[in-house]
């Protein structure tokens, strides 16, 4: 186990910066998923912990060392790549063994540990087949084994998971959580996949443009997201997001056709935000309903245990995920009702967090 220690890191390709100073501390055992869009400079950070990527500006220190002009191999990292990278000419127990084997470790040590890494991940009965004969979860495995056989101090996995298909993926999360568990090593996986991140994560660092967004634990990022970006790349269907005005009885909402109750307190009326409500929070109730949005239903998406409904409020997306047992027909008219406890606020110019305290209201008749 190893600490990781990141401060003021910066990445440039010729003039053009992809990392903007990055600081981030990942304590010693810890699983950490850094998550955000393609190009967001997240596998590009992580192949500068691996060393794989020189360093244009700052430090990365592991286990309290600064490793800025170390070798890969000096580091006392493992990774493990989206596209496997194994060696086809091989069997498993030669893929698994080989970085023992330029070690010059002796051949029964590194049978004895090559049966150890295969019991761990259940590969002991394909130990003899190629790469060709496996699937695609096994080959997963095999290369997460030749990363474990060294036995580093840092795991690395950068978008292990993308080439699976949607079953193999739940399979390999759990595969990879209990692996981390049983050995308890520090654990960087990078992804763009929410629900991963969501999922394995003991802290989540969310990256946007070269930038980190936030860090937190999965269930603070999801329930106080600090950018009006985190709120809607992190959640399932997305934070539905109105631009409003505060006014002094409430929120006006889409150049003013639409009003809903809110208590103003730490917002000036005027202020321009962009306010936030997450499809689950929302609950539909009979058009006409007082307090309510009354919106035009575009389409339904059942999920077996609910339904997400896509509605139109005066030429604005929004979505709805409920189980309730209202199920409105595409063209038909629902209501929204939104608590006032429920909103999150950012800034229309800024895209920030407004921290407002919001205490529920009595919702007038509109």
């Amino acid at each position: 186990m190893a600490s990781i220690t990141i401060r003021g890191v910066k990445k440039n390709y010729a003039k053009t910066q992809v990392v903007h100073g990055v600081d981030l501390d990942f304590a010693s055992g810890e699983f950490v998923v850094i998550l955000g869009p393609s190009g967001c400079g997240k596998s590009t950070l992580l192949r500068m912990i691996a060393g794989l990527e020189e360093i244009s500006d700052g430090t990365i220190a592991i286990d309290g060392t600064v490793v800025n002009k170390l070798e890969p191999r000096e580091r006392g990292c493992a990774m493990v790549f989206q596209n496997y990278a194994l060696y086809p000419h091989m069997s498993v127990a030669q893929n698994i063994g080989y970085s023992l084997k330029v070690s010059g470790v002796p051949s029964a040590e590194r049978n004895q540990r090559i049966q150890a890494v295969a019991r761990t991940l259940e590969l002991e009965h394909l130990l003899d087949r190629k790469p060709m004969a496996l699937s695609g979860g096994q080959r997963q495995r095999v290369a997460m084994g030749r990363a474990m056989i060294r036995e580093p101090k840092v795991f690395l996995f950068d978008e292990p998971l993308s080439n699976l298909d949607a079953k193999l993926r739940v399979q390999m999360r759990s595969e990879i959580r209990k692996l981390h568990r049983r050995l308890n090593a520090t654990s960087v996986f990078v992804t763009h996949d929410q629900v991963e991140a969501m999922t394995l994560a003991d802290r989540l660092v969310v990256m946007n443009g070269g930038r980190v967004e936030q860090v937190g634990t999965p269930g603070e990022i999801y329930t106080r997201p600090a950018s009006r970006f985190v709120a809607t790349f992190v959640g399932a269907p997305a934070m539905n997001i109105l631009e409003g005005t505060v006014e002094l009885d409430g929120l006006s909402l889409l150049g003013g056709s639409r009003r809903l109750a809110m208590a103003r307190a730490g917002l000036p009326v005027g202020t321009k935000v962009a306010m936030g409500i997450r499809p689950e929070a929302v609950r539909l109730v009979a058009p006409g309903t007082p307090g309510a949005l009354d919106a035009s239903v575009d389409l339904v998406e059942e999920l077996g245990a609910g339904r997400v409904i896509y509605v139109d409020l005066d030429g604005a997306p929004f979505s709805v995920m409920t189980s309730e047992a209202m199920h409105p027909e595409p063209g038909s008219t629902v209501g929204l009702k939104i608590s006032p406890d429920d909103m999150h606020f950012f800034s229309s110019e800024t895209g920030t967090r407004l921290d407002v305290f919001k205490t529920s209201v009595p919702e007038p008749a509109l």
